[in-house]
């Protein structure tokens, strides 16, 4: 078996797989065991803002103008996200077709090994008890499942800080039958093409050093190359090899494999907003541990102060920084590359002053809206152009406008005002607080900010559980097995057609155990 993408997918599927058969599994990236900014809480902002080409995330904007990551680690995005752990909801495993019970038996394999309870901090307290006090209810107490009204969640996170990933998960695996290269970029998947159907027979990779290797599968009918690269990486690789639409594959003489138009088709993102909540002091970091979870998709969470522990890798900041900067106003023809660059060149440390309170985040979960996923060149280092569309469907702009309106009374209820012993804001001035912040590259309507629509379209910005470009029915069989291709198989979020749950996670890693 090649499996292409250690990351949240890929591990666990490659470590389940080793149990029987042998596997190889290609990582682009370096470990994260060895990586300060990766390893802790209180570094997290600051991997997101790395755009070095030797970070962990791999910075990219979409066409929209919202600043965005792809993982490049082992462990893919469990090594740079906030570490939120919680179960899909019934609602998603019945729509994906999946054996409910199985489920349910896979996800604590995941949960014994890298899932923890968080400390709960007292900005978290302050949003549960904000959540109820605004109707959100009922309190669930901790529990992963997933529940309408308030709860409190897992974490991949330990008590001291410190980050487990899904490269922990490769432990469980069969060490005389995995084999884990990283820093192995695959280039593309090669195929049989004499008979009537395609056939992979392997991937051709190249290690740190450019040097180019070929991973051909035995002739044991059950050998197959798994694309596990994720929302980004796995529809890029199949437009890279020679699946996708014919007339986007010539245009960059790329020779076609399989026609197939629904390649990088049926792009989402969910849409997040933040309310910025300062306070007069200092405030203990937290990520993401409370959650209220509306009926009409409206997810509520909360994010508070900054950390950088004495062994930080210093970088460039880009990325979702609270900093005061106007790179949006920026008209978007002279965004140039040059003009990004300079820009985060200029912003050589993040003062902590602005990081002094907190974020309300508001998500809309299943969003309407959709985009796709285009190549630009055949390099498979550089990004392709992805496109989501924020809130082109009048239903999910009318959900962010509840959501703000929700974050409003929490954080205007006593519980903020005691916790920041700051006065009560009114919304206009929450707005003004945050439509100012440099938070995307999409131009503002400063003088609007009393139109919650035009505040949800200015300030969007991502939650990072973007999925699709790979969908079952139309790229892929019920069995993940790609239409039309013989033993090649995608595996990852690309094949959903909504985020599960509030966060993703917990299911890609549940899923890749249970899918075999």
């Amino acid at each position: 078996m090649d499996i292409i993408g250690g990351g949240t997918a890929g591990c666990p599927l490659a470590a389940t797989l080793s149990k029987n058969f042998n596997v190889l599994l290609l990582e682009r990236g370096g470990v994260p065991f060895t990586n300060p900014n990766v390893s802790f809480l209180d570094n997290f902002h600051i991997t997101l803002a790395d755009t070095s080409p030797t970070s962990a995330s791999q910075f990219f904007m979409s066409t929209d103008g919202v600043y965005n990551a792809r993982a490049r680690v082992l462990g893919g995005g469990s090594a740079i996200n906030a570490g939120f752990y919680t179960r899909a909801s019934s609602r998603f495993i019945q729509k994906m077709g999946w054996d409910a019970e199985l489920v349910n038996k896979s996800y604590p394999w995941v949960e014994k090994q890298i899932v923890h309870r968080p400390t709960f901090s007292h900005w978290q307290r302050a949003l549960r008890d904000g959540l109820l006090d605004a109707g959100v209810s009922p309190f669930n107490g901790f529990t992963y499942e997933h529940k309408y009204g308030t709860k409190l969640g897992g974490t991949i996170f330990d008590r001291f800080g410190r980050r487990h990933t899904a490269a922990e998960l490769l432990a469980s695996g069969n060490p005389n039958k995995l084999t884990v290269l990283i820093y192995a970029t695959v280039q593309k998947i090669v195929f049989y093409t004499t008979g009537k159907r395609p056939k992979a027979m392997g991937v051709i990779f190249k290690d740190e050093n450019g040097k180019q290797h070929k991973a051909i599968l035995g002739n044991d009918r059950q050998n197959e190359v798994i694309v596990s690269s994720g929302a980004i990486g796995t529809p890029q690789m199949l437009l890279l090899s020679g699946i996708g639409p014919k007339a986007e594959l010539e245009k960059l003489k790329i020779p076609v494999v399989l026609d197939n138009r629904f390649v990088g088709k049926g792009m989402v993102d969910n849409p997040m907003n933040t309310i910025f909540v300062p306070l007069k002091k200092p405030v203990k970091q937290s990520l993401i541990e409370t959650v209220g979870i509306t009926n009409r998709g409206v997810y509520i969470e909360a994010s508070s102060g900054f950390g950088q522990s004495s062994d930080s890798i210093h970088c460039h900041h880009g990325m979702l920084s609270a900093e005061i900067g106007q790179l949006s106003t920026i008209p978007p023809k002279q965004r140039s590359e040059e003009a990004i660059k300079a820009f985060m060149k200029n912003k050589k440390d993040i003062p902590i002053e602005a990081f002094k309170g907190g974020f309300i985040l508001t998500k809309v979960a299943n969003p309407w809206s959709t985009g796709d996923l285009r190549l630009v060149n055949t390099n498979v280092d550089d990004n392709p152009a992805v496109t989501f569309n924020y809130f082109s469907h009048p239903a999910d702009l009318q959900r962010c406008v509840e959501g703000i309106q929700l974050v409003t009374k929490v954080v205007q209820s006593q519980h903020f005002t005691n916790l920041t012993m700051c006065v009560k804001q009114t919304t206009e001035q929450f707005l003004n607080n945050t439509v100012n912040a440099n938070v995307n590259l999409i131009p503002k309507h400063v003088n609007d900010t009393k139109s919650l629509e035009q505040f949800c379209r200015d300030t969007v910005i991502t939650i990072w559980h973007y999925h699709g470009g790979c969908h079952v029915g139309k790229v892929v069989d019920s069995d993940h097995k790609v239409l039309g291709v013989n033993r090649l198989r995608v595996i990852d979020g690309s094949t959903f057609t909504e985020s599960p749950g509030t966060n993703p996670q917990a299911t890609v890693h549940g899923n890749e155990d249970f899918k075999r």
